[in-house]
């Protein structure tokens, strides 16, 4: 695995929260969903926003920005709670191998780019399969598992 990650700076950071807000409180704006993942080295509970994107019925999360804290915290602890705070699920993941991702990031960029744009390791819906080949390994992708 490739090691990537871009930071948002504090507009994202402020931006990102106001969004994870209205996840937790049920309110999706364009797929978001409210993801929580217990910390690696604190144990507690940590919230971020989601794009869950569903393929042939299956569901998967994205890290865009690269190996996020939420993405290695997802990788050690094996399940993530999703949804509302008032109907949180707990959900088991399994990250996908690279040779895997590159149909799945084609269409997450294909719904979310203008959202994402500059932070999926310079590539575009345009992004040929070679080009999305050599930048997978530097984003995780998780398929939530039933």
């Amino acid at each position: 695995m490739t090691v990537r990650y871009d930071a948002p700076n504090l507009a994202a950071r402020a931006g990102n929260e106001l969004i994870r807000w209205l996840a937790e409180a049920g309110i999706s704006l364009a797929g978001t969903r409210a993801l929580r993942v217990r910390g690696r080295k604190t144990g507690k509970l940590r919230g971020v926003v989601i794009n869950l994107l569903t393929v042939d019925g299956r569901d998967y999360v994205v890290s865009p920005r690269g190996n996020t804290q939420w993405a290695r915290n997802a990788r050690t602890a094996g399940s993530v709670e999703m949804g509302p705070r008032w109907r949180t699920r707990h959900v088991r993941i399994s990250e996908i191998a690279d040779d895997a991702k590159p149909q799945l990031l084609k269409r997450y960029l294909e719904r979310w780019y203008w959202e994402v744009k500059g932070h999926v390791g310079g590539l575009t819906p345009q992004s040929t399969d070679d080009e999305i080949r050599a930048v997978a390994p530097s984003i995780p992708v998780f398929e939530l598992l039933r």
